[in-house]
């Protein structure tokens, strides 16, 4: 099993290119479900999970074609799901990865029918999926799980309804929304999630043919046609990349350009950055990051469904903030086990306490390198901004989450001053 070594200290300076955004990918890439026409996806983020989506893909016969390299503009992936032989998503494939969820309301919507394996995914808590059943009975679909399986089927076309979430959730609101484009007639949903995935997600249906309004409100209004076309379409930047690399620069008191993103995406986190001591400006195709001189306070943060605080910016902001002057406090509001990086961080010489969903944080003049061990996908990448500014070694093991959400981060973090490498099982540098 791969791991990365890190020697710390270095300010880090230089431009960084922010991919496209993983979780706005895999919501896309099960549109092509919902019609017989190709569906081209451009600035696709070459990761483990985009590999995982197109394998389940191609499972039920949808072909799948990546091309071959990463270019300027991301990979470009077409899916064509005109000769769909198989309405199953096994648990081989899903297990892998929470979003394979995705798929269910696209299948139902277009096929009638749909047998999809309950998730996994990492294990940051519980995250049912019984909103996007409830949405799915709404429109009509009749719900059955036997065996670890999710069974749907509607005779017919699904018909249009009035739904409100009981709870935000961005998956229910993507499986709803897709279900909904082909219903018959007016779905009205309430309460949906608000993140730029979902944005994204509907201006790639709307560009098929779908009828949308609401979109980036809390009411989404779908009329339903009856059938989608095919579209090219470019995948929104990655939120949360373009913050754990802004997070990389102010950890290491550097300087960092990231580009191919936007200032918009990332509005609570920046706001939070300068309230901290932290420079962020506008830059051509980007934004420019200073954390050079300045320092780094404490600052309080509370995760929220956007545009809020980002949930998967929590452990990358708890490794700031334990280099920061003074103290933080950190409450975590939407998964209930997702300090499981708090004793990695206090390996490193962090000074955390955990209260209940809160957690103070209390800067230290210095980390310091250690072994420490990844749970997942975001606490491995704050281990490794910690390492980047800890004093000596450090190696984060368990390294195979990061590869589901950061596309060439050793690379990247390399052609901006930071001394990092890859090791394989043998020691050796990868």
């Amino acid at each position: 099993m791969d791991r990365i070594r890190l020697v710390g200290g270095a300010p880090l300076e230089g431009t960084v290119r922010i991919g496209g955004a993983k979780n706005a990918a895999l919501a896309l890439m099960p549109v092509a479900l919902l019609t017989d026409q190709t569906v081209r996806l451009t600035n696709v983020p070459d990761l483990a999970d985009i590999r995982t989506m197109a394998a389940l893909l191609e499972h039920m016969g949808v072909g799948v074609h990546l091309n071959g390299a990463s270019t300027a503009a991301g990979r470009v992936v077409a899916l064509d799901a005109g000769g769909l032989k198989e309405t199953t998503a096994p648990y081989d494939l899903v297990r892998r990865m929470r979003a394979s969820i995705l798929v269910l309301g696209p299948l139902v919507a277009r096929h009638g029918k749909a047998r999809v394996s309950l998730p996994g995914g990492c294990a940051i808590g519980t995250r049912p999926v019984d909103l996007h059943l409830k949405a799915l009975e709404a429109l009509g679909a009749e719900i059955d799980l036997r065996e670890g399986y999710v069974n749907a089927r509607v005779d017919g076309r699904l018909k249009g309804a009035r739904f409100a979430f009981s709870k935000v959730t961005v998956g229910g609101t993507e499986n709803a929304l897709m279900a909904a484009v082909l219903a018959e007639g007016e779905t009205i949903l309430e309460n949906v999630a608000r993140e730029p995935e979902i944005v994204d997600l509907g201006r790639c249906l709307q560009s098929m043919g779908a009828e949308i309004e609401g979109l980036g409100t809390s009411t989404l209004r779908i009329r339903g046609v009856e059938s989608l076309g095919g579209t090219t379409h470019a995948v929104v930047p990655d939120r949360i990349e373009t913050g754990t690399y802004a997070l990389a620069a102010a950890i290491t008191r550097g300087h960092l350009t990231l580009t191919g993103t936007r200032l918009d995406l990332v509005e609570s986190l920046i706001d939070h950055l300068r309230r901290a001591g932290v420079r962020v400006a506008r830059a051509e195709g980007g934004l420019e990051v200073d954390a050079r001189g300045a320092p780094v306070v404490g600052v309080d943060v509370m995760t929220e469904p956007f545009p809020g605080f980002p949930t998967d910016m929590q452990a990358q902001w708890m490794a700031l903030m334990a280099t920061a002057d003074g103290a933080s406090m950190i409450t975590e509001s939407i998964f209930e086990n997702r300090f499981m990086h708090v004793p990695e961080l206090t390996r490193m010489g962090a000074d955390i306490n955990i209260h209940g969903g809160s957690a103070i944080v209390r800067g230290v003049r210095h980390l310091s390198g250690a072994p420490v061990m990844a749970t997942d996908l975001r606490a491995s990448v704050c281990l490794v901004l910690a390492g980047l500014a800890a004093e000596g070694e450090t190696i984060v093991n368990r390294v195979y989450h990061l590869d589901r959400g950061y596309e060439c981060l050793e690379a990247k973090l390399a052609a901006c001053g930071a001394s990092i490498e890859r090791l394989s099982e043998r020691g050796a540098a990868g």
